[in-house]
């Protein structure tokens, strides 16, 4: 028998208090404890945790690469920024400006390692929950870094360059992709924490079922007072555990 999931809109569930489920914890792979929500007899909603990458798992890149050149501009990120086209254009003029191109950018990438106790957090959180990294970085970028976190599935964006070895332009998956990854999330009945840190985080934290600030700069907590504000991975943990609980 196949059940109609649509007959109950998550939206008024939620108003009734979830949308029937009542957790548990069943074995993972390798014996794991993987989080399931029970919704009927023989019928499970698994929970997904989705981390935002730069300043949750890993430096910020640009960051990186202004202190790598000296550029004090690029220092700039959606941390201080939240219009990310403007950053973006504002990013590869800089570039051009200076004669900067994607081999540059991959010698400060490089030389990066994911932030100390980064790899142990996502190990743990991969053992309980399905792990998914949304990023407004670029795959041209991130594969030395998803390397060392392990892995990890990655929904991120792209950069034109030219054959000079020159960033042109960018392209997004989607607009406001990290909310709608949600939003897609939640339309296969996906129960969703979320945790990121900057401005181009927060609409994906107001969708996921639980959001939760990492290591924020005081201007997106003072605009954003609903979300928990976390500073190390034990209190991310912690939060996730509580969100867990409140979420069924």
């Amino acid at each position: 028998m196949v059940r109609d999931y649509t007959k109950t809109p998550r939206a008024a569930a939620a108003g009734a208090g979830g949308d029937g489920c009542s957790s548990r914890y069943d074995a993972g792979p390798f014996g794991a404890p993987l989080r399931l929500a029970m919704q009927a007899p023989g019928e499970s909603c698994v929970h997904l945790l989705c981390l935002d990458l730069e300043g949750v798992l890993v430096p910020e890149i640009w960051i990186g690469v202004a202190e790598r050149t000296g550029i004090a501009e690029l220092r700039l990120t959606t941390r201080d920024e939240p219009d990310y086209d403007k950053l973006m254009r504002r990013r590869i003029a800089i570039l051009a400006r200076e004669g900067l191109g994607i081999a540059d950018i991959h010698a400060v990438i490089g030389a990066m390692d994911p932030l100390p106790g980064a790899r142990e957090f996502l190990d743990w959180a991969r053992e309980r929950l399905q792990v998914l990294i949304l990023s407004d970085t670029f795959y041209q970028f991130a594969m030395p870094l998803m390397r060392k976190l392990g892995w990890p599935t990655l929904f991120c964006n792209f950069l034109d360059v030219d054959a000079q070895g020159r960033v042109v332009d960018y392209h997004l998956r989607q607009k406001d992709g990290k909310r709608e990854a949600v939003r897609g999330l939640h339309g296969l009945h996906f129960r969703v924490i979320a945790a990121g840190d900057s401005y181009n985080d927060t609409s994906m934290l107001g969708e996921a079922d639980a959001g939760i600030l990492f290591r924020p700069p005081d201007n997106v907590i003072r605009e954003f007072p609903q979300f928990p504000v976390t500073r190390s991975y034990d209190e991310l943990r912690t939060e996730i555990e509580a969100a867990l609980a409140r979420i069924g």
